[in-house]
């Protein structure tokens, strides 16, 4: 029996090329609403998916599924719930993105601190001396506060602490100080929020996490102090955000991600200087969508070829 295979959204051609190899039929599908995949899914044993709704509908119409292999580290696109029900495996990719997020939550600590995208709107306005009244900081020497110590998290600390001479807290209540990195000090929530200079989340969209930043975290935090967000919008109060911003508790934010996708340009946050924001591009790499891709075709092989996937995300019934 030939697997078909439904890719929702493109995806890197070496992905394609592993599936068709391995002997595999590939769907490209429609679209990425959830009224394209469930038109899609019927005669398709497995998804490939990036950023597309994997909703308990499209799981239903979906009777021949047996893999959702996801196209990147978060899965909150995809019902668990619904796909455990249905025996359905739920991957995902988290070791393909480590790399790319940290490097890309290196440069926004680097914007942040030396203030690139507002000389850069200045100098497009011709004003080339607004530099004068408006600096930048160094990094050396300052607290970058972690929030989640994963692959990611861990990754940047190692970055921030080896490449700009950082002082590294982390908030990772699961660790102990004897399995975490030597230059890494475990702190406490308030302890994090309130004395570092930066800080950066590196937390899943999980249900406990929602909004798990808000008026209490800015209120902790230092009038010097940024925020960093390159993991998930929904784990920020976006409207606490703005007040604290507007009421000057912190001096910026860098964000990547925010609460829905495509980002709302109405909010207020994209009309402040005090703000950069980027289109969700902390992975998009022409390297990291390679191997995002590669290893969700990896996954999709291996449960058809009757093997446990690398990193399942669910336990199917």
């Amino acid at each position: 029996m030939r697997h078909k295979v439904l890719v929702p959204q493109s995806v890197a051609e070496e992905a394609i090329k592993a599936l068709e190899a391995n002997g595999y039929s590939v769907k490209m599908g429609r679209g990425a609403r959830e009224e394209d995949l469930i038109q899609d899914v019927s005669d398709c044993d497995a998804i490939l998916l990036r950023t597309a709704p994997c909703t308990r509908a499209v799981l239903e119409a979906g009777k021949q599924l047996k893999i959702v292999a996801r196209h990147g580290a978060g899965y909150n696109n995809v019902d668990l719930e619904a796909a455990s029900e249905r025996g359905i495996w739920v991957t995902n990719t988290p070791d393909a993105t480590t790399n790319s997020v940290a490097e890309f939550t290196l440069g926004a600590l680097l914007m942040a601190a030396k203030r690139t995208a507002l000389f850069c709107d200045a100098l497009k306005r011709d004003d080339f001396f607004f530099k004068y009244n408006h600096k930048g900081t160094d990094l050396i020497g300052k607290t970058l506060g972690i929030v989640g110590l994963g692959r990611i998290g861990s990754a940047v600390a190692k970055k921030a602490y080896y490449g700009l001479e950082m002082k590294i807290l982390a908030y990772a209540p699961t660790k102990k100080p004897e399995d975490t990195a030597d230059y890494v000090e475990l702190a406490d929530w308030e302890t994090l929020f309130s004395q570092s200079d930066f800080i950066s989340l590196h937390i899943p969209a999980r249900k406990e996490n929602e909004k798990i930043l808000g008026e209490k975290e800015f209120s902790l935090m230092k009038k010097s102090a940024w925020l960093i967000n390159c993991a998930r919008g929904e784990v920020v109060d976006q409207k606490a955000l703005t007040r604290a911003l507007e009421q000057k508790k912190i001096a910026g934010a860098f964000l990547d991600v925010m609460e829905s996708e495509p980002f709302d340009l109405s909010w207020p946050l994209f009309e402040r200087d005090d703000v950069v924001i980027t289109p969700h591009i902390a992975s998009n790499t022409k390297e990291c969508m390679r191997l995002m891709a590669v290893q969700a075709a990896e996954q999709i092989h291996k449960v058809f070829s009757g093997k446990k996937p690398d990193w399942p995300v669910n336990t199917p019934l």
